[in-house]
């Protein structure tokens, strides 16, 4: 049974999609063609025509279809146009490496880091994407130092992610790539001699995304978003818009309750202001229910698809300690912090040197002290508000409209040091 799912991951399926769908809305219609790439057999080295390699597991068909023509127009929203492709239009010539052949999971974590990296345009930046979630996010001063602060930020699930880069690749940046195991490594174009370096991965799949350089247009416009139901009927959507575009579309936190006013006591700083706006750009290419963390423009800790809002808030704590832990045992050991666990049981390494980490870990609260928590959603609840605030986290940013929200203003105006918080009057979730 092993070797036959071996093979299942190996095999490039044939599908059954048509070469070409059109969908009608009333009188108007998208038309959409599917796309192939010629590539190597694995058995005889010639080229064929293949379209994705299979669907979200081996033995699911699956195609990739571009939009080709049709301008939907519904009420006052007008949907992206025809010729505006970027991972649906990805070309042979944009797969310097196809690696082991493209399936869906691979195309829709570049997709996402897509939709999350199109609002990161103050400076390079760097989003890695696992299992359609980002596990890490960074700006950098160089595109290096951000693949960097990303990758450190959860190296254990970057471990055969996708990493999306905001700007042209270069031999730094690809010196550290190449250290690493990635299923995708996603830019707007690569310098020379970098593939060479990336290909010391062969399986890595290298892919130019044109049109990067205006991918903060793709902000502004809405796409028909689509969900499938068991029974084979459909739910159409407006793809969501993001109306926080600046620090200054955000509101300080206040609220009204049985007559009386509560307004959050301190206002942000202006580093405060930068991290929240760079907190809810990250969000909105979160699973929702969840809650983030971020300090100097880097993802600290990600708690996604959670039921409960301070579940999930405390979900995004302990991740921020164990990635934590684990990048201090790496920089200082060279092995992964279960490794160094392991080898303590085993009698192999001296027990202090995990004591000693865990020690670092919590007097720096798992690199949270001075942390900005960012929320998909209000906090029905103070609760979750509270658990942040005990890690010394210093700004909240969340949509606003719960009952309690007065409850979360006190939590805030009562914390020691005082803790800010503002609202986007916005709630930003995915499913």
């Amino acid at each position: 049974m092993g070797d036959d799912l071996k093979r299942m991951y190996r095999t490039v399926m044939d599908d059954h999609f048509p070469p070409e769908i059109t969908i009608s809305f009333g009188d108007q219609a998208l038309v959409y063609r599917k796309r192939s790439w010629k590539i190597p057999d694995e058995k005889t080295g010639q080229l064929v025509e293949k379209g994705l390699r299979y669907g979200e597991n081996p033995g699911q068909e699956a195609a990739l279809y571009e939009l080709v023509n049709g301008n939907l127009v519904l009420g006052q929203c007008r949907f992206v146009e025809p010729g505006r492709g970027l991972v649906s239009a990805i070309r042979e010539e944009d797969m310097l490496q196809s690696g082991k052949h493209p399936g869906k999971i691979n195309l829709t974590d570049v997709d996402n880091g897509l939709n999350i990296i199109k609002y990161l345009t103050a400076g390079p930046a760097v989003v890695i994407v696992k299992h359609n979630n980002p596990c890490g996010v960074a700006y950098g001063s160089t595109l290096a130092e951000a693949y960097d602060k990303a990758n450190m930020a959860d190296r254990i699930a970057a471990f055969g992610g996708c990493a999306l880069f905001s700007r042209p690749m270069d031999l730094a940046t690809a010196e550290m790539i190449s250290e690493n195991y990635l299923e995708v490594v996603a830019a707007p174009g690569f310098e020379e001699g970098t593939v060479d370096i990336l290909s010391r991965r062969p399986n890595l799949r290298i892919i130019r995304i044109s049109r990067m350089e205006n991918l903060s247009e793709y902000a502004e416009k809405r796409f028909v978003d689509f969900k499938s139901l068991i029974d084979g009927g459909i739910i159409v959507q407006q793809s969501p818009l993001n109306r926080i575009r600046s620090a200054e579309d955000f509101a300080l936190a206040s609220a009204e309750y049985q007559g009386k006013r509560y307004t959050i006591a301190r206002r942000p700083t202006e580093k405060e202001y930068s991290d929240m706006f760079f907190g809810w750009q990250v969000e909105q290419g979160i699973t929702s229910n969840s809650v983030i963390y971020i300090k100097d423009g880097v993802t600290v800790g990600i708690g996604t698809g959670e039921q409960d809002r301070v579940g999930v808030a405390e979900i995004g704590i302990f991740k921020a300690y164990t990635k934590y832990a684990d990048a201090v045992c790496f920089r200082r050991h060279g092995i992964p912090y279960k490794e160094l666990e392991l080898a303590v049981e085993k009698g192999q390494r001296d027990r202090a040197l995990l004591e000693e980490i865990d020690g670092e870990t919590r007097e720096a609260k798992g690199g949270l002290i001075g942390s900005c928590v960012v929320s998909a959603a209000f906090f029905p609840f103070r609760d979750g508000v509270d658990v942040a605030i005990r890690e010394l986290i210093r700004a909240i940013v969340q949509p606003g409209g719960s009952l309690r929200d007065f409850e979360a203003i006190e939590a805030c105006n009562e914390a020691e040091p005082q803790v800010t918080m503002v609202f986007t009057g916005q709630r930003a979730f995915k499913h």
